[in-house]
């Protein structure tokens, strides 16, 4: 009979996959339940790993954790790589943030202010030093800014190379889905479900909907820019992330909305605004229209540690838009959780006890290793959740 595991995750994606590769090579059992790794919001998002650009008004918490995620890429890329030998389309160019019109450059002057005011690298540039750097760009765009720090990853190749690193730190990947977790059996259960958390959990993850285009340069070469693109493009705000193969993301709309509907609309405003910041762009094939869903929360911000009343089970889940620069901080935090049972400081702003009265907040048991944590030794019928 095959030992009862130490670790389950519910859920394939990068940070369920992260999680796993993270616990598995500090020798646990882990198993990750998914039947389609990778197929969810990962398989639609750019992969900008952006904790400048991404860094808004009134979330000044989940910017400090956005800015120690994206310090970790370059080590965790590289331990990928040489982990499995995949190139993952880790890029370290920089982002350009620019303003088509005036009043998209007092817009977006108005966020780099309070980006500077926090301490992030935020360089303002007049529209010759724009152009001296990516040439292409409208000679209609008013200004703009470069966040040297926020790089990219493409998730297609990240989420099969963080499979590989998991099974070969000895992870295993079972194909079935996951509908309560009563019917798991492990010593933790790591929720890292995205919106299917919400069924799992009664946690507030919601579905956002963001639809977005891939296009491709002609002839197969690499596009004419190599920065990743931020603009404000007549009011309308879009994304444009350069692969090395030719590739072009264009993105995102953000609809409070469950379906994966490609709208003519949203292709339109997509290619419009694209258009103008780029103008050579209008030659290039359209490959893919596609519709993916963020797990979203109530204040935009991943829950992350265990769940009220449920000793055993850990939420790393609600990550909306930054799952991807996410990835490295909430797989080595998790992971530290189940191993020693001390919380990082890191998750206090982010633990799930922040939706639910005070009076149910999630008290510590024993770690895998014996240790106080979210773990092992709670009776076994008390961490399921039907």
């Amino acid at each position: 009979m095959l030992s009862r595991p130490d670790v389950a995750v519910v859920g394939a994606g990068p940070v369920g996959l992260g999680i796993a590769w993270r616990c598995a090579a500090r020798g646990l059992r882990v198993v990750v339940h998914d039947p389609a790794p990778g197929s969810g919001a990962s398989h639609v998002a750019a992969g900008m790993l952006a904790p400048v650009a991404e860094a808004y008004f009134g979330e000044h918490e989940l910017t400090g954790l956005l800015t120690a995620s994206a310090a970790r890429w370059p080590a965790f890329a590289a331990e990928l790589t040489a982990a499995t030998g995949a190139d993952i389309g880790y890029r370290s160019e920089g982002t350009l943030m620019v303003g088509l019109t005036a009043d998209d450059l007092a817009e977006a002057r108005r966020l780099w202010a309070y980006q500077q005011g926090l301490g992030l690298p935020v360089t303002p540039l007049r529209p010759s030093a724009l152009r001296d750097r990516e040439p292409a760009l409208a000679p209609r765009v008013r200004g703009g800014a470069f966040a040297a720090t926020d790089h990219q990853v493409d998730p297609r190749r990240l989420v099969p190379a963080l499979r590989v690193a998991a099974e070969r730190a000895g992870a295993a990947l079972v194909p079935t889905a996951v509908r309560r977790l009563s019917d798991v059996d492990a010593r933790v259960t790591v929720v890292a479900a995205g919106c299917g958390a919400a069924a799992l959990t009664g946690l507030p993850v919601r579905p956002v909907k963001g639809q977005v285009l891939r296009l491709r340069a002609p002839g197969g070469v690499a596009p004419g820019f190599r920065h990743v693109i931020r603009g404000y493009a007549d009011g309308e705000h879009v994304y444009l992330v350069p692969r090395h193969d030719g590739e072009v993301v264009v993105g995102a709309t953000v609809e409070e909305r469950a379906d994966t509907d490609v709208s003519a609309g949203a292709v339109l405003r997509l290619l419009r605004a694209a258009v103008d910041l780029l103008p050579e762009l209008a030659e290039y094939d359209l490959i893919e229209a596609i519709a993916g869903l963020r797990p979203g929360t109530p204040d935009n911000a991943p829950i992350l540690g265990p769940l009220p009343d449920r000793p055993g089970v850990l939420a790393a889940t609600g990550h909306h838009r930054h799952g991807i620069v996410l990835t490295p901080v909430t797989a080595d935090l998790i992971a530290d959780l189940v191993v020693t049972g001390a919380a990082d400081p890191l998750l206090a702003p982010f633990t799930p006890d922040r939706f639910a009265p005070a009076a149910t907040v999630a008290t510590a048991a024993p770690a895998v290793d014996g240790r106080t944590g979210p773990g092992a030794s709670a009776p076994e019928e008390e961490h399921t959740w039907n």
